[in-house]
């Protein structure tokens, strides 16, 4: 089944990704095997995944997260759905602000 992932990094970032097997790709970033952004950051653990029924529904989640606040992303490892929304609408308010 698809799934999306996140990989917390020894330097404290977070790597999202989207898979069809989540325990081998796991195992190939554990293994330095995976994306670069990892291997360079090794080593990782596993702080997030979700299962999705296709995988461009999995992708798609995969490429909203990754434009997510650091904030947003750890709301979402820790489960607290309900900051979600906050979240966004805060960030959407730093990004329309005028400048000056």
């Amino acid at each position: 089944m698809p799934h999306v992932y996140l990989l917390e990094c020894a330097d404290g970032t977070t790597y999202v990704g989207s898979t069809l097997d989540l325990e081998r790709r796991v195992a190939q970033h554990r293994r330095g095997e995976g994306a670069l952004y990892t291997r360079r950051r090794l080593p990782v653990r596993l702080v997030y995944s979700r299962e999705f029924e296709r995988i461009d529904e999995a992708y798609a989640m995969e490429k909203r997260v990754q434009g997510w606040s650091r904030a947003k992303r750890r709301a979402l490892i820790e489960g607290r759905m309900s900051d979600l929304p906050r979240l966004s609408a805060r960030r959407r308010r730093r990004e329309t602000r005028p400048a000056g």
